[in-house]
Parts: C-alpha cells; structure tokens; sequence
C-alpha cells in the first residue's frame, strides 16, 4: 500500500522505523545456547518487558529473572518478573527493584549464564545510589540534567559515578557467571556505555569526566556527591577490571536500522530516501535550523537531492529549558522548523520519539505541514512564543497535530522525516513573519 498524501507517508514511515525495531522481531535470532547451569535473565528500559516476553517465547529451557520497566510498558511474562517504575524522573519502585537486581545474581556460578536486556530509559529505572546518597538526590540529579541542556552521554557520565548499579557495578555482581547483553539501542553512535549507563559494561569515562560537566553546566549537586566525584569513589569500573572478561554484548536494534526500515517506505511510494545520520545531537532548534536549510536546499535548488524526496534522521537533541510549557525536544524541533521554513510550500515534517513519549508526555511527536503557522495564527497561536516558553505539545495539540502511538514497546531514539514534494521552480511561498 503507498501513502497518497505526505501526512500519511509519514506516518507510515514512523510506524515501519518502530516496527523495525520490535523485540520480538529482534530478539529470538541474538538467543544463545542453553548454558550448564542456570539462565538468569535481567534487564530495564522502555523495551526490557517485551524483550523478556521474546526470550521466554523462543527459550527452550528452564529460567529465571527480573526485569524493570516504566509504567505502562508491562507486558505479561510467566517465568521472569516484570516490575514498573517511573521514567523519566527515579521512583522508589525503581530503587527497590535495582537493589533486589542486584541481590538476583549474586552467587552465581561460571557454569550460569546471565541474559541482560538493556533498553533506552534504563538510567532511571534503576537508581541505586552509592552509599550516602538518597533516592531524593537522584530525583533531584535526574530533573536537574534534563533542564540543563546537556547531552545524553553527559547526563548519563554523571549518573554512572553516583550509581551503585551503573557503570559495570551490575556485571561485577554477576561474576563469575558470563554475561550475554542484548542491546536496543537509543542513543547516538550506539555506545554500550551510555545505554541504559552501561549497567554490565566497561566505562572509559571519570570521575574527572563527570565534575567538569556538572560545571560546564552549572548543576548543583549535594556535598555528599560532590565528595564521591572529588575523592574518585565513584569510579566505575574499567576494562581491565578482572570481573568483566566474560562479556558479550550484541545490539539487535539501532536508529540506523529503523531509518532504513523508514527509507525502503519511502522508496515504495516512490521517493527518494536521504538519511542524513543516525546520531544527530545539538539543541533542538539549532538542529532544526540546519535541517531546514538543507530541506530549503531541496526544494529550491534541487541539490543535494532532487525532489520528491524524503529528508531522514535519528539521534538525540537536547532543550535547555528556558520557559514553562510542556516541553519535548521533538515538537521543540518540529516547531522551530516550521518557524524556519515559514511556510515553504511543498514541505511536511514529522518528528517523534520512537518509544512514543517525548519528553513527559504521552505524546510521541506531531507533524508539520505548510499552512501550520497559517492554522496556528487563526486560532491566536504565535508560534515564536510558544517556542520561547518550550511549549511546543501545547502548540501542536491545539491544531490538532499530535502524534499518538501509545506505548511502543521499543526505542531507538528520535525519529525526523521531512519531506519534499515540491521541487526547483515552485511558486507561492510565504514570505509572512512570525
């Protein structure tokens, strides 16, 4: 089936880049033989739940385990418990289950074998602090990062040295059982480490690493942290640490495969497909900027593509918070696009979180189209403002351009597609400012 309108072939290229990335669909080809002993299965983030369910449909033995997921994104299992906690701000459901993860391996054998399903979102489904620090540190850490407009990989540098599960602290536990990680990536270039904070994997990152950020950002932290990054008792643990040579870690879903999940759409209705990169990082606007000079590029010049094409990214931006709307770093972009485009005929955009929550909505995305600001100034909506007040789901809701997947069961990070349907020598563009 092709997609008649634009609208429509966005969504269908959403959908295939999420279906790409189900585990149900990736999971059972990664499964490795039965062990001696015991498979003990853990695991945490948006995904882990629907992995589990995948491992016990395609296990042939007996197992056991215990996995943790954000509210919501349950999915019944018989063998592996499913517990839910709170994303992306910790919960105590989440520091429990960290702490009695924890207490799951422990005492095994090299004859067992231990399954860890990692996901996006895992960071704050297991906050086990290093001792001196409180559940409310955390909270109070994780808010204060996601307002700072710092990287994912700095975000979650900083978490790693304050964890007690983070940073290899779960592998270590788990010695001397080998350990198997089946990785669903979200985050740009598919560093292990920064997945879910490389709960049982090596860090190359410092103490050192997570000061100068904390800095550079001008987060505070309570004395109690500051004292564990200072005096290096919050390293984690290294490559050479003897506890960790029997790890294997596989990824059974990246953006990268999602984008091409989303290019072959595209190419099926007759498109040409641009994948501009996987790993796209920066504050929202500015990405959105630059994307729409490239999308101006098209439609203007028919360089470096030529229309009708569709403009695909992946990757993680980041909102410094300035004002006090809803936030989310997908409609963030998709709203400064618009503002940046002005009106440019021929282009439409989507832009969503291929897990279906951007930012603390339920809300994975919107779309965009070319009489958006003309909707938005009949109903009184000044889009600069709103973009001001990082109050892009309240903006897009209004016009009712929202996109609702419900939980997706998966996670491969942020999802962009612009496309151009109309080429060099267009006539009717809007010159009105905004």
């Amino acid at each position: 089936m092709k997609p008649a309108d634009p609208r429509s072939l966005l969504r269908a290229m959403f959908d295939a880049a999420i279906a790409a990335a189900q585990p149900a669909l990736c999971v059972p080809r990664h499964l490795p033989p039965p062990p001696k002993g015991r498979l003990v299965v853990i695991g945490a983030g948006k995904a882990s739940a629907a992995m589990a369910r995948a491992v016990e449909d395609h296990w042939p033995g007996p197992l056991s385990g215990l996995v943790v997921t954000r509210y919501g994104y349950a999915v019944p299992c018989e063998r592996i418990e499913i517990v839910e906690a709170a994303h992306p701000v910790p919960d105590a459901a989440g520091e429990a289950a960290a702490a009695r993860m924890v207490e799951t391996v422990r005492g095994l054998t090299s004859d067992d074998l231990v399954l860890c399903l990692v996901s996006g979102g895992g960071s704050s489904l297991l906050p086990l602090a290093l001792p001196g620090l409180g559940l409310e540190d955390k909270q109070a850490l994780n808010r204060a990062l996601l307002a700072s407009g710092a990287s994912i990989r700095e975000m979650n540098c900083v978490r790693r040295h304050l964890s007690a599960i983070k940073g290899g602290r779960l592998a270590a536990a788990c010695y001397p059982a080998p350990v198997l990680n089946l990785l669903l990536s979200d985050v740009p270039g598919d560093d292990p480490v920064d997945i879910a904070s490389g709960p049982t994997v090596a860090d190359r990152s410092t103490c050192a690493d997570a000061l100068e950020i904390l800095r550079r950002y001008a987060i505070e932290v309570p004395p109690r942290a500051m004292a564990l990054l200072e005096s290096g008792e919050g390293e984690t643990l290294k490559a050479d640490d003897p506890r960790l040579p029997a790890i294997e870690t596989r990824f059974i879903a990246t953006p990268q495969m999602a984008l091409e999940a989303a290019a072959a759409v595209a190419r099926d209705a007759g498109l040409a497909a641009c994948i501009l990169g996987d790993a796209i990082e920066g504050e929202a606007r500015e990405v959105a900027r630059t994307l729409a000079g490239i999308a101006l590029q098209v439609a203007r010049h028919g360089q470096p593509a030529a229309a009708p094409c569709v403009l695909l990214s992946g990757g993680e931006t980041t909102v410094t918070l300035r004002g006090s709307g809803r936030g989310g770093r997908n409609v963030e972009f998709l709203l400064a696009l618009g503002i940046a485009l002005n009106g440019e005929p021929g282009i439409h955009a989507l832009a969503g979180d291929t897990d279906g929550v951007d930012g603390q909505e339920e809300i994975a995305g919107a779309v965009l189209a070319p009489d958006t600001l003309a909707r938005a100034r009949a109903l009184g909506l000044k889009a600069r403002e709103r973009l001001d007040d990082n109050d892009g789901h309240a903006f897009f809701e209004a016009l009712g351009d929202s996109v609702l997947t419900g939980p997706t069961l998966t996670n491969v990070n942020d999802f962009r597609a612009i496309v151009i349907a109309a080429g060099p020598g267009s006539s009717g563009r809007a010159h009105r400012r905004n």
